[in-house]
C-alpha cells in the first residue's frame, strides 16, 4: 500500500523547454523512490506520460483517472498500475481529487490551469483541506504568480487565500513540503533504491 498519493496536473504536450520534462520525470521518480502513489488524468502523452512512466519504473503505483471520450481516442495509458475510465470530466476531477493527498501543478496549458485553479478554490471554501503545490520550472508561472499578487493588492484575494498554495522552483522541496504538510513523512522506498 502506498504511502501518500499526490495528484498531478501538468500537459498532455511536453513544451519546449527540456527542463520541464526532466520536472516530470524528476516529480515521478521521487515519488516513486518514497514509497507513494502517482494520481493523475490518465494519458500517456507530454508531460502527463512522463511523470506515469517514472513513477513506474521507481517503483512507484500510478492511478489514471481518464474519460470514455479520451479513452476512446486511444489517449489513456495501459501502463498504469489501476486505470479507470470515467463517463466525464467532473468525474474524474472528483476521483482524483479523493486518491489524493496533496495535489501538484506542473507546466501545462488550459487543463492544467484549470484543475489547479479549482483545487485551490476548494481548499479555501473548506471542501477539503490538502496542500496544493504550484512547481514554478524556469519561471513558467513567474507572470501568474505576479498576476495573482496584484489580485491581493486589488483586493480580490487576501494573503491568506495566496498562503494556501506552496510555490517553489526545485522538485524535491516542494513535494517534500507538500507531503509533509498533508501529514506524511516521506523516507525512500527501499525497493527502488
Amino acid at each position: 500500500m502506498p504511502a501518500f498519493s499526490v495528484c498531478v496536473y501538468c500537459g498532455s504536450r511536453s513544451g519546449i523547454n527540456p527542463s520541464f520534462v526532466q520536472a516530470a520525470r524528476t516529480v515521478g521518480t521521487w515519488i516513486g523512490q518514497h514509497g507513494g502513489q502517482l494520481v493523475y488524468g490518465g494519458g500517456k502523452a507530454g508531460l502527463m506520460g512522463i511523470v506515469a512512466e517514472a513513477t513506474l519504473a521507481a517503483k512507484g503505483s500510478v492511478v489514471g483517472i481518464i474519460p470514455r471520450a479520451m479513452a476512446e481516442k486511444e489517449w489513456a495509458n495501459p501502463a498504469c498500475t489501476e486505470l479507470h475510465i470515467v463517463d466525464t470530466m467532473h468525474d474524474r476531477k472528483r476521483m482524483m481529487a479523493e486518491r489524493a493527498d496533496a495535489f501538484l501543478a506542473l507546466p501545462g496549458g488550459i487543463g492544467t490551469f484549470e484543475e489547479f485553479f479549482e483545487v485551490w478554490a476548494w481548499r479555501q471554501l473548506g471542501f477539503h483541506d490538502k496542500p496544493v503545490g504550484l512547481l514554478n520550472i524556469d519561471g513558467y508561472y513567474d507572470s501568474l504568480l505576479t498576476f495573482l499578487a496584484s489580485t491581493v493588492e486589488q483586493q480580490f484575494m487576501s494573503d491568506w487565500q495566496m498562503g494556501l498554495i506552496h510555490t517553489d522552483s526545485t522538485p524535491h522541496a516542494l513535494l517534500q513540503r507538500i507531503v509533509q504538510d498533508a501529514g506524511f513523512t516521506p523516507s525512500p522506498h527501499l525497493d527502488a533504491i
